[in-house]
């Protein structure tokens, strides 16, 4: 069964273990660790914007999000390796939506890397539109957002 709730504090550690796993296969693509293999999940934790994804008591996947005036970024999601393609990333995508919701937004926004390739179909398929493309943080990113219908 999974569940999937805010994070706790104790938790960063494992949250950040399981961002460079689920980012590891892209650190040859890019040329460097992506920006999520060396976030600070503690403070993001401590500031209420991590969701995890937990199964069998160990953490699968985690989501962040932080409210803008007009659209929730959505700044991280990603699922342990040996999770993908069950389904988690799918629900920690409907859950970003829930929130945005509840804080009354109707827009959603992320951006990935270029070079993740499967990102770059992934985001589609699950209503997402590319709106442009620039360099952000010295990566390539390519940006996205998802309008919801309004509540």
């Amino acid at each position: 069964m999974l569940e999937v709730r805010k994070a706790k504090p104790a938790e960063a550690a494992e949250i950040a273990a399981v961002a460079v796993a689920a980012y590891a296969p892209y650190v040859a693509r890019i040329g460097r660790p992506p920006a999520p293999m060396t976030a600070d999940y503690a403070a993001a934790v401590h500031r209420g914007e991590v969701w995890v994804a937990v199964a069998d008591g160990a953490i699968t996947g985690l989501l962040v999000l932080v409210p803008a005036p007009d659209h929730l970024l959505l700044e991280n999601v990603a699922v342990r390796p040996d999770a993908q393609r069950t389904g988690i990333g799918a629900r920690l995508l409907g859950l970003a939506e829930d929130q945005a919701r509840r804080l009354g937004l109707t827009e959603i926004r992320l951006y990935t890397n270029v070079a993740m390739t499967e990102n770059l179909a992934y985001y589609p398929r699950h209503g997402y539109v590319e709106t442009h493309r620039g360099e952000g943080a010295g990566f390539s990113r390519v940006y996205f957002a998802k309008c919801l219908p309004a509540a």
